[in-house]
């Protein structure tokens, strides 16, 4: 039993010096992963800036009419193409023009 002591404590001290080596190593690990995550979430805010930059671009109203008038072939209206309806008697008025 006596010459087992020293065997016992020196396996355990090369235990927690494997245990402290795999700890610090798994540190490491996760602060890269976590380092990553982070870039990925940087990326992902900047590409929804982006969008959203995009989306707000695309639906301006002086966009869209550009886009109906060369996609579409729509032209402005002019003002005799507007029908007002305000109530019955004009309603019959514009049934009479079509």
């Amino acid at each position: 039993m006596e010459h087992t002591k020293p065997f016992l404590s020196i396996l355990l001290v090369i235990a927690t010096l494997f245990s402290l080596v795999f700890m610090q190593m798994e540190e490491l690990r996760i602060g890269y992963v976590i380092l990553k995550m982070t870039r990925e979430q940087r990326q992902v805010i900047q590409e929804k800036r982006a969008k959203t930059m995009q989306l707000a671009k695309l639906t301006r109203p002086q966009h869209v009419e550009k886009m109906a008038q060369r996609r579409f072939t729509l032209k402005k209206i002019q003002a005799s193409q507007i029908i007002h309806l305000n109530g019955g008697q004009e309603l019959t008025s514009a049934r009479e023009i079509n």
